[in-house]
Parts: structure tokens; C-alpha cells; sequence
């Protein structure tokens, strides 16, 4: 065995994963090919967040089975934890690892070797205490990496399978974080973003009980660092959003002022039956104070539509909600019944047709306040990281994020990737890439 493939499904936390798993791989003396390439081990990090998760995470290791049937297939993830028994029995499945021993893949594999049997490594992950420790060295990215500082969540949403897939809430020594974004700047990487399960969870110590104090000390010991350039958060609870905690994170300069506040329904009536664990008010206190402290930050969000229950008057206030808030950007998805969940079985199932039209009005609204976002950045500088380069209606241009997340192009005959540079926005190059000269 000398060559590994890998593939990895859903959020920044299996990416994270999967780049560990692939340096201990390297490190054990494989060559790393392409997934479509024919291999002697295949790793599939898996997804459960939906149906179709489940599905496609089945579809990549049937996959990798037919594409060559003397290779070992390892399956890992969340769909292994959440559905171990039909994991063990796919034929296309030597090995199957769950959370928390994605750190041992090596070692499993190497008991495989010796037995030539199919191979099991999954905890209990509800009774899971530790955080599984992992030290990353490299990324597939060259100019942001994704730290992972904790795993698990305490939430329960009613339509959510990630804390029976994840365990509870653990978080990662604040020494470790340090010192792998350290050796990571060393490196060249100019970004770092903090991300986990429930990142708003870092440092809990009691279930329900966020620990905004333990994240803004993490935030400032990273921003104390001389070799970090920029520091950005990914999605937060808006509950974490006190006046405290917000009034600290704006007097550190590299923190990105881009900030990703769950939302799910823009309706307290919704967000009741979704288990969503504050109001409408309670949410738009956080974006106040966030808009108290920072000069006009980006604030994203994620919009369910078409929840069990929902009616046009609930989504009427959602869509209102959601103008009232005006958000540069929104990921809005339809709802699934997902297999296993509180809202699988609730009455008031909303038709496909209707979903459609309700996304369709929200994504309207999306599109129209993204616009008017950037749009408000025109005439204005802004430090850019530039990323890649890229061909637009045959010119070349590199292109890059500013702190708020906004996609930047810039035409250059230098080498711009990698570095952060200031530049000026001064219009429209697409409809979603403002131009930086």
C-alpha cells in the first residue's frame, strides 16, 4: 500500500479533519492522489446533516469500491457515527471510524492490515468527554486555514442530527490553538479562521451555559500574536452577542468584521418549534450592538423556509425579519425531513411547491440586500487578501476578500497571491466581484 485518496462532505470541521488524516497518511509514507484517480486506501469523511448527506457519503464510497476493488475503503464521520449499523453492513466498507478516533485512522488501519477483516473504531460519542487532539501543519488552502477549537453542541434543534453525530460540547486547550496557528503564520498562512460544531460553545462548562468570556480571551491572545495578520469567526450563536463580549472583539484590530449569526426563521413562533434557544429580539440586539461597535460589519446569516408548521403569516414575518435586519448575505435552505429528528414527525408538513416560492422571495430579497451591501463599500480602501488568480471576459485578475468578506478583483501583471495589499473599490466587475484599483 503506498497510495491514499480522499474525499470529504460537508462543513469546515470535515475539511479540518480530513487535512489532519491526510497528513498522518504523508507522514506514514503514502502518496496522496486525486479521488478519481485509482488508489490503494480511499478515505471518505462523511455528512449526516441531510438525507441527501447520507446518501451522497453512500454514493462516494460505492464509488471508490468500483473504482478499484482491491482498495481499502475507510468510511469516518458523522454518518458512520449516526448510522453505524448500515455503515458495517455496506459491502464497500473495510474499515468504518467514528468521531473523536479520526486521530488513530493509522493505527486502525494498520489492524486491518493484520486481521484482513472488516474493522470497526466508534465511541459512544454522547458519553464523550475529551476532545480528540489534532495538530495540523498544512492545508489545502495557501493563504487561510480553518482552526478547529471545539467539537460537539449541547442544542437540540428539533430538525438538527449533529449532536447525536458530534456529542456534546468539548473544547480545545487554548495553548494547542495558539500554538498550532503560530506554526501556521511561520508558514505564510495570513488567515485564520476559528470554526467547530458550536463555536459559541468554546470553553462551556455546563450544558446551555455559553462561555463568551473564554472565546474573547482566546480572540485577544490570538490577536496578541506578531505573526497573525487576520482573524475571522465562523457562525455564532446570537446569544453569545453581549455587550461585553462585543465591546472586546472590536478593539482587536485583525478580527474581521464579518461575523455569521444563525438565524433559521426570522418568526419567534418558528424558532420555538425549531428549538432555536433565543427570540427574534434577542437576535436583533446582538446585530444592534455589533453595528454599535463596528463601522457597518458584514453580517450573514443561514434562513430555513418552509418549516413544519409554518404559515404564510410566519413566513411573512421571517421575510420581514430578515429585511428589517438587512444582512450582506443569506444561505437559505428549503427544510428536509431528516430521519431521526423532532421535526420529521410534525404535523403541518410544508408541499415542495410552496417551499419553492418561499425560497424564491428570499433569495429575491437576499440578492437585493447584498447588492445594496457592497454597494455602500464603493469609493472606499480596504486591505485585501488575494487568494488566486482568475480570467474575466478574457483579462486577467487576481482575486481576493476584504475583512468583510466582500470578493475583490484586481487586474495586475504582478504575483499578487498570498499578499494583502490595500486597494479602493470603485465598482461593479460582476454581479457578485467589486473591483479594487
Amino acid at each position: 500500500m503506498n497510495t491514499v485518496a480522499f474525499h470529504s462532505l460537508g462543513c469546515k470541521v470535515n475539511s479540518y479533519e480530513t487535512d489532519i488524516m491526510q497528513q498522518k497518511f504523508t507522514e506514514n509514507g503514502f502518496r496522496v492522489v486525486p479521488f478519481t484517480q485509482k488508489a490503494d486506501v480511499y478515505v471518505i469523511n462523511t455528512c449526516t446533516v441531510t438525507n441527501i448527506a447520507d446518501r451522497k457519503s453512500r454514493q462516494m464510497l460505492h464509488r471508490a469500491k468500483a473504482m478499484n476493488p482491491d482498495a481499502i475503503v475507510i468510511a469516518t464521520g458523522c454518518y458512520v457515527q449516526t448510522d453505524t449499523e448500515g455503515v458495517l453492513k455496506d459491502a464497500s466498507v473495510d474499515i468504518a471510524i467514528g468521531n473523536n478516533e479520526k486521530s488513530r485512522i493509522i493505527e486502525i488501519l494498520q489492524e486491518y492490515a493484520s486481521k484482513q477483516k472488516k474493522t470497526s473504531s466508534i465511541l459512544d460519542i454522547m458519553h464523550t468527554s475529551e476532545y480528540e487532539s489534532m495538530m495540523l501543519t498544512e492545508t489545502a488552502e495557501r493563504t487561510r486555514a480553518y482552526i478547529k477549537i471545539q467539537d460537539g453542541c449541547n442544542q437540540f434543534c428539533t430538525y438538527c442530527l449533529i449532536p447525536f453525530a458530534r456529542g456534546p460540547v468539548r473544547s480545545r486547550a487554548k495553548e494547542e490553538i495558539l500554538e498550532e496557528i503560530k506554526a501556521l503564520a511561520i508558514k505564510g498562512y495570513n488567515e485564520f479562521v476559528l470554526t467547530g460544531i458550536h463555536v459559541s460553545s468554546y470553553g462551556v462548562t455546563r450544558p446551555g451555559h455559553l462561555e463568551e468570556n473564554r472565546l474573547a480571551e482566546l480572540l485577544e491572545d490570538i490577536n496578541a500574536m506578531p505573526e497573525v495578520h487576520r482573524i475571522r469567526l465562523s457562525s455564532l450563536e446570537p446569544r453569545v452577542m453581549t455587550e461585553e463580549f462585543v465591546q472586546r472583539i472590536s478593539a482587536l484590530k485583525k478580527l474581521c468584521p464579518h461575523f455569521h449569526l444563525s438565524l433559521q426563521s426570522g418568526c419567534n413562533e418558528t424558532l420555538k418549534r425549531m428549538n432555536r434557544h433565543y427570540t427574534c429580539e434577542e437576535f436583533l440586539a446582538g446585530v444592534s450592538l455589533l453595528r454599535k461597535y463596528f463601522d457597518d460589519p458584514a453580517i450573514t446569516t443561514d434562513v430555513i423556509v418552509g418549516f413544519p408548521g409554518e404559515t404564510d403569516e410566519e413566513f411573512d414575518k421571517s421575510l420581514k425579519f430578515a429585511e428589517t435586519v438587512g444582512f450582506y448575505e443569506m444561505h437559505i435552505f428549503k427544510y428536509s425531513k431528516r430521519k431521526g429528528t423532532v421535526a420529521e414527525k410534525m404535523p403541518g408538513q410544508v408541499s415542495g411547491v410552496i417551499k419553492d416560492a418561499r425560497s424564491d422571495k428570499m433569495e429575491a430579497l437576499e440578492h437585493e440586500m447584498s447588492v445594496a451591501f457592497r454597494k455602500r463599500h464603493i469609493g472606499k480602501s480596504y486591505s485585501i487578501l488575494f487568494e488566486e488568480e482568475k480570467t474575466i471576459d478574457g483579462k486577467k485578475y487576481y482575486i481576493g476578500h476584504t475583512p468583510e468578506y466582500i470578493k475583490v478583483a484586481t487586474a495586475s501583471d504582478a504575483d499578487l497571491s498570498d499578499k494583502i495589499e490595500t486597494r479602493t473599490l470603485t465598482g461593479f466587475l460582476t454581479d457578485d466581484i467589486l473591483l479594487a484599483e
